[in-house]
């Protein structure tokens, strides 16, 4: 299936889930109201389905995220999630004017009334108010500087919240949720995004706990930059593609939040252990220098589709920014091992030379010509590039015919990736000739 096609496929996927309830509904509710209560009850059934969605949405399952990319996942779940909350604000203010009696939530012909049970109306009310704080903290959790493992639980738990209070709003105060084909779909929706939350965090770490890894090497690289290599324990280890990432845990129960997404930088033809290049940020980063060899670690992966493999494009250019060298020197080192005799291009930028990461390595297997290094801040005696990765830099490296014909991957800062992939398309490269992936959203 083409590139183009799996994102498309999800979103069709997706648009068949939350709109069938949708459907069923009008099937089964009886005779149409006014417009506006109408109007109010279908937003009200979207938003419960796309907060249901958001489950499965979440970027742990490779099924997913591997087939359209983790991005274009992350980026759908996060549009889908303040989509849901615009329909969830408009559903009760729409009901104004409609008249309300009694504690069920129609009248005898089901047209007219509404609920005013309020322990029906409160599960409605205290969801309405937790998704708007959950979007909310999403959109801000940058500002707000929480640390990863604090949101991944309050996300979590949140999120399981606002479904259970809305499965019984929406079953004991919904004309529709009420009707018992609907009862049973609504349940079975919620079993299903319940399921997937216990599939992350209670079936995924039972398997992991079978499948222990140990740190075995610590290399300080730069000031700022680590390099952890672990080995399996008693199993084979990982089946992955160069390029691509897991979320590793080092030092705590696989049940502990305490893990974090990292690209892998070596190869798999290079045998079982598997290592990561990392950058000192706060929390588990900064701490990397107290890891002592022989600590226990679990690896969830792989993920990710950062991966030249099986490509027919007679050339691959590499275009990194600090630590987003990662999955890039991991497809360098495989495209080495496994003598690929396609042609690569490594453009590699920095603030500092300091921050240079595996030079000798990259210049032994790239030869000068094809090894660009940029500096934003270079000493007086650097002779290389210097500024940023920008449209002239990429000019001055790749002719009119790599432009059109090479697969151009990228890793880094977000800035950097939007200008190149902007600049790409510009020269006439091909949208599926341009691999990226972004890990970092509001």
């Amino acid at each position: 299936m083409s590139g183009l096609m799996k994102p498309f496929l999800l979103v069709i996927v997706y648009l068949v889930a939350v709109v069938t309830p949708l459907i069923l509904s009008a099937l089964v509710g009886g005779p149409p109201r006014q417009f506006h209560q109408e109007l109010a009850s279908g937003l009200g059934i979207l938003a419960f389905s796309m907060v249901l969605m958001e489950f499965v949405l979440s970027g742990r399952f490779r099924a997913i995220s591997n087939g359209v990319g983790l991005d274009v996942t992350m980026r759908f779940h996060q549009v889908m999630a303040r989509t849901a909350l615009v329909f969830a604000l408009l559903h009760p203010l729409l009901y104004q004017g409609t008249p309300t009696a009694g504690p069920r939530p129609w009248d005898p012909t089901r047209q007219l009334t509404l609920t005013t049970d309020f322990s029906a109306l409160s599960t409605g009310i205290i969801a309405y108010l937790l998704l708007a704080g959950l979007v909310v903290m999403a959109i801000g959790r940058t500002q707000l500087n929480y640390k990863y493992e604090t949101w991944r639980l309050i996300h979590g738990v949140g999120a399981l919240l606002i479904a259970v209070l809305l499965l019984h709003h929406t079953v004991y105060a919904g004309r529709y949720g009420s009707h018992p084909v609907m009862t049973w779909v609504w349940l079975a929706l919620t079993a299903l995004a319940v399921g997937s939350l216990l599939t992350v965090y209670l079936l995924v770490p039972l398997y992991q706990r079978t499948r222990p890894w140990s740190v075995t090497s610590i290399i300080h690289l730069t000031p700022k930059q680590w390099e952890v290599t672990v080995t399996p324990e008693g199993h084979r280890g990982l089946d992955y593609k160069a390029g691509q990432f897991v979320w590793l845990n080092v030092g705590h129960s696989p049940f502990s939040m305490r893990e974090n997404p990292f690209s892998i930088c070596s190869a798999p033809a290079g045998g079982p252990d598997v290592s990561f290049m990392i950058k000192e940020l706060g929390d588990f980063t900064s701490s990397l220098n107290q890891i002592k060899n022989g600590t226990r670690a679990y690896l969830d992966g792989p993920y990710g589709n950062l991966s030249v493999d099986g490509r027919d494009e007679p050339g691959v250019a590499l275009i990194a920014g600090g630590v987003g060298l990662a999955p890039l020197l991991g497809i360098l080192r495989q495209m080495h091992m496994t003598g690929d005799s396609r042609k690569v291009k490594l453009i590699y930028g920095n603030r500092v030379v300091d921050q240079i990461a595996y030079r000798e390595e990259l210049e032994q297997t790239l030869g000068e010509e094809n090894l660009t290094y940029v500096l934003s801040e270079p000493p007086k005696e650097w002779h290389g590039e210097t500024g940023l990765i920008d449209a002239p830099l990429i000019d001055r490296t790749f002719s009119e015919q790599e432009f059109r014909d090479w697969v151009f991957v990228m890793c880094g800062p977000g800035v950097m990736m939007d200008a190149v992939e902007d600049h790409l398309i510009k020269r006439g490269t091909p949208g599926h000739q341009i691999l990226s992936e972004r890990f970092s959203y509001d």
